[in-house]
């Protein structure tokens, strides 16, 4: 199996299966000397892991993270930092009706006709257990970009048709984590809660939009042709389990406007900085940014586990229905906010490295 790796200078290898032994992540390239605080990545994966709410699975997994290799008296080595994940709460008998059954809208069969088998239990590598791995990496990635005063925000601004109706610019981003939606608009937040736990009560799902905002991230990141930094990122996020679209600055409504009204006039900031009068860009300019906010928009489908009984076919092409019994979220959302904010402390960190190689 290929790709399963990411990044060029930072770059991060996955392995492992929902219903294995567990899951792990080794990063490659990351400087010596950089202080890894263990309790920083910790805290990041209490945020995505499961069984923390009534909106998410009841999968328990405490998701510690054991670090193998690559650091030393608190600091990294340079070496590759191996970390692992151990699954302790996987119910692989849940799937045993699924076993030769393909499930709507997974990956079962398109995963069997590339591979020739497939591990049937919770989707194996295909499943969104995966990302804990990432987030791991991206905690790393996010103690890096600390020292540059580069901060990452990530948090749900859509769920279905329940929408926030304040950009990010109006919100108060240090607040998201306060809900377990994740979104920092209180009444919001509440109307979106009221829809999941309808969904979950109907045995049905709901998808959404999370959007993502980088600040502090300097001019000069990214490069001009194959490696846009928007591209980039959007090659993370749309790598990310149930994601199907994504678009930055302005977007789709973008294309609405005339040039004379969607271009971005430069401007000096109040510390003599090149600044952006408006950001339609969004920080982004020629695939280099341009030191203004980076904002982008990651769209979620609705999980496609549901509890209610659908029709399908079997391995033999035999129609059967199926109802499926495992642990499942009712909406990504809520836990996908730190796996957005992890891609995108992956992406920035290697373009940061990258960036330091472009000039004598």
């Amino acid at each position: 199996m290929a790709s399963n790796s990411f990044g060029e200078i930072f770059r991060i290898t996955t392995f492992g299966e929902s219903h294995g032994p567990g899951i792990g992540v080794v990063i490659d390239g990351c400087p010596a000397g950089l202080e890894f605080d263990r309790d920083f990545i910790n805290r990041q994966m209490q945020k995505r892991r499961p069984g923390q709410s009534a909106l998410t699975t009841a999968r328990q997994e405490a998701d510690e993270v054991e670090i193998l290799s690559g650091v030393f008296e608190g600091k990294t080595t340079g070496a590759p930092i191996a970390m692992f994940i151990r699954n302790t709460d996987a119910r692989s008998a849940d799937y045993e009706n699924l076993k030769t059954a393909y499930r709507p809208s997974h990956a079962d069969y398109t995963y069997e006709v590339k591979y020739g088998l497939r591990d049937y239990r919770g989707g194996g590598r295909a499943s969104a257990r995966e990302t804990a791995a990432r987030v791991a990496a991206g905690a790393v990635a996010q103690l890096l970009l600390n020292k540059f005063n580069i901060q990452i925000f990530a948090y749900v601004s859509a769920v279905g048709a329940v929408k926030c109706p304040l950009p990010y610019t109006e919100l108060p981003l240090r607040e998201i984590y306060a809900h377990p939606v994740r979104c920092p608009h209180g009444e919001t937040a509440l109307q979106m809660q009221q829809l999941i736990e309808k969904m979950r009560d109907a045995g049905d799902t709901i998808g959404g939009i999370i959007t993502g905002v980088i600040k502090g991230c300097p001019p000069g990141l990214g490069e001009p042709v194959y490696a846009k930094l928007h591209a980039e990122l959007g090659r993370a996020m749309l790598s990310i389990n149930a994601v199907h679209g994504f678009e930055y600055g302005s977007g789709f409504a973008g294309t609405i406007h005339p040039g004379s009204e969607h271009n971005d006039a430069f401007a000096t900031g109040v510390g003599r900085e090149v600044i952006t009068r408006t950001n339609h860009s969004g920080g982004v300019q020629g695939g280099i940014s341009n030191g203004m906010d980076i904002y982008f928009n990651v769209a979620f489908k609705p999980v496609a586990t549901i509890k209610q009984t659908q029709q399908t076919i079997n391995q033999q092409g035999e129609p059967v229905s199926i109802t499926m019994s495992g642990r499942h979220d009712p909406c990504v959302l809520p836990r996908a906010v730190p796996v957005v904010e992890a891609m995108s402390a992956i992406v920035i960190a290697d373009a940061l490295l990258r960036h330091r190689l472009s000039r004598c």
